[in-house]
């Protein structure tokens, strides 16, 4: 169901940052790095690391990726190591391509020691379960991340793709910083998990988050305001995320230097109260 005003925190700014962890500070839009191995249509793997510089030039110093996620890691040590100072690289374990769970402890501490391994760090600040695997018991998969943690391997421990009482059972076993699930301007579903992370300070990371493009093009709301603010509708998709909660941070990827360009352009955008219930009354409700 929709969320009335007075059940949600003020508005954020778009250009803001969080403390993630209560200590690590980001700018609030990062930079998801699935698209950047070099898939049919995506960069090849020069073009690759000139846009995950191109993207720190611009300020972004979160920078999502994952395991599963083929070259990915690689490629963000080759263009960025030894990295600059306050660059956060988060990345996820325990999913096997094709989209099956793997959380057996053996699995998932081989993912996080090669995921060390290929992004040449000591310690990974974020790592984060994949999928909650429903085959292995859920004390030892998180005990298994707990013993990774008090080793020094991981700092802060996230979750992905987790419902509400997930996220609570989780969180009686370890600490957790961030929850990452689908999420965008037509796809709400995870509103209650949102509404979790805010109301005890996790941040919250929108895979997906412009979503897609058929559905948006779709919306007249989203389309007068791009036009209003001489904008595109991707922009306008993620100014409204950056305003929607002061928890959530963004990780749009791209595989064109001219889009992440518009994508970190989206933090400098404001949105009046006015755009933003024209926004979210325009949108697909969440069943």
């Amino acid at each position: 169901m929709p969320v009335s005003p007075e059940e949600r925190p003020p508005r954020a700014h778009a250009s803001g940052t969080f403390a993630l962890g209560g200590e690590l500070s980001v700018h609030r839009l990062g930079f998801g790095a699935m698209r950047l191995p070099g898939a049919r249509g995506e960069p090849r793997p020069r073009a690759a690391r000139e846009m995950l510089r191109e993207a720190v030039r611009l300020g972004v110093d979160l920078i999502d990726t994952a395991h599963a996620y083929g070259r990915s890691e690689d490629l963000i040590a080759e263009a960025l190591h030894p990295y600059p100072e306050g660059l956060l690289i988060a990345t996820k374990g325990g999913l096997r391509r094709g989209g099956n769970p793997d959380g057996r402890p053996e699995r998932l501490r081989a993912d996080c020691e090669d995921s060390l391994r290929r992004l040449r760090l000591e310690t990974i600040d974020l790592w984060q379960l994949h999928r909650i695997d429903p085959e292995v018991p859920l004390e030892e998969q998180f005990g298994a991340i707990r013993e990774l943690r008090d080793e020094g391997k991981i700092r802060f421990v996230g979750v992905s793709e987790v419902s509400v009482e997930e996220l609570r059972r989780a969180r009686q076993l370890i600490e957790i910083a961030t929850v990452q699930n689908r999420f965008n301007l037509a796809e709400r579903a995870a509103e209650d998990v949102l509404r979790a992370c805010e109301a005890d300070g996790l941040g919250f990371l929108p895979w997906a988050p412009i979503g897609m493009g058929d559905v948006l093009d779709s919306m007249d709301a989203l389309a007068s305001a791009a036009a209003r603010h001489g904008a595109t509708q991707a922009q306008m998709a993620l100014a409204w995320l950056l305003h929607r909660s002061p928890v959530v941070l963004p990780i749009p990827g791209t595989g064109s230097p001219e889009h992440l360009r518009e994508n970190v352009g989206a933090a400098l955008i404001e949105l009046s109260e006015d755009e933003l219930a024209a926004l979210e009354g325009g949108a697909p409700q969440p069943s």
